[in-house]
């Protein structure tokens, strides 16, 4: 289909994206950790296990994305590209069940409030947003659906630090411990609308649905619009993980005498599907429609 060498560029840029992410996030991890216990800040503390789950994710993520590069073999015999979805799956399930922690330990400072190191939350807040700033900058530059899923990990924590960095400057002028966990609260329920839209997306393209960008009426009907081009059956276009797209087919022709013909024919079909960039392609031409058993009513 061409573009192969972009196709190896992304390959390497995911991997390099995904190592990145990973490794600023474990490290930022620890130090929140450390920096928590230090100015006793239970919020901090509270977004350190929230990023150790970010930090499992991404490098869940990473070890699958690395998987799904592999070539097709015996077993898979589409490679592993499917792989990345099942990251990013994973990784939408414990964004949700992260959200939902994070939420509880907002609900739970504002039925209980407890006052907090401003000064200690507002140098936390200005290192975890060039840190995980830089990281979803990095991500959100990728392709798949797994990359992108793992950039609203990174959005979600840069969120998250730009509230704890606005809630640390209102506390100096106005000492109040609902500010934080109010904050908290509207972040979450910014992400889980997200996460609940890519999740949904995901599962579609888990269950083969027709990747959005792939127009099938439009492509039927210009495929019909090829001479000797009788009718079309059997047609399906499902993706491997989001980006890498399968099309099928069984195309019936008619008044065709040489195999010269065939031949021209059969390249005008695979002229017109080339602009959508089709990973695999596979195309049964057929010219006595009444052999095929999957063109009964269809």
């Amino acid at each position: 289909m061409g573009g192969h060498h972009h196709h190896d560029h992304h390959q390497h840029d995911s991997q390099k994206n995904f190592k990145i992410a990973f490794f600023l996030n474990l490290g930022f991890t620890i130090f929140e950790i450390i920096g928590g216990l230090y100015v006793n800040s239970v919020a901090i503390l509270s977004d350190a296990v929230h990023d150790l789950g970010d930090s499992l994710s991404i490098g869940t993520a990473w070890y699958l994305d690395k998987k799904s590069k592999k070539g097709a073999n015996e077993k898979y015999s589409y490679g592993y590209a499917r792989f990345s979805l099942l990251g990013a799956l994973i990784n939408c399930v414990v964004l949700l069940i992260g959200s939902l922690y994070i939420g509880r330990e907002a609900l739970e400072r504002i039925l209980h409030p407890e006052a907090t190191n401003a000064e200690g939350m507002f140098y936390f807040a200005l290192v975890g947003l060039v840190v995980n700033g830089y990281a979803a900058w990095k991500m959100s530059r990728g392709n798949s659906l797994n990359e992108k899923v793992i950039s609203w990990h990174l959005i979600e924590d840069v969120l998250g630090w730009g509230a704890i960095l606005i809630g640390s400057i209102i506390l100096f002028f106005y000492d109040s411990p609902y500010i934080d966990p109010i904050l908290s609260l509207l972040i979450m329920l910014y992400i889980l609308y997200h996460v609940v839209h890519k999740l949904r997306q995901t599962l579609f393209l888990f269950l083969q649905g027709t990747p959005s960008k792939a127009h099938v009426e439009s492509i039927k009907n210009k495929l019909l619009k090829i001479e000797h081009v009788q009718s079309l059956h059997a047609v399906h276009i499902w993706s491997l993980d989001g980006h890498n797209h399968v099309f099928t087919a069984h195309i019936v022709l008619e008044h065709i005498s040489t195999f010269d013909r065939l031949k021209e024919v059969r390249q005008q079909i695979k002229n017109v599907l080339a602009p959508n960039q089709f990973q695999h392609l596979t195309i049964e031409t057929e010219l006595d429609p009444s052999s095929c058993s999957l063109n009964k009513n269809q």
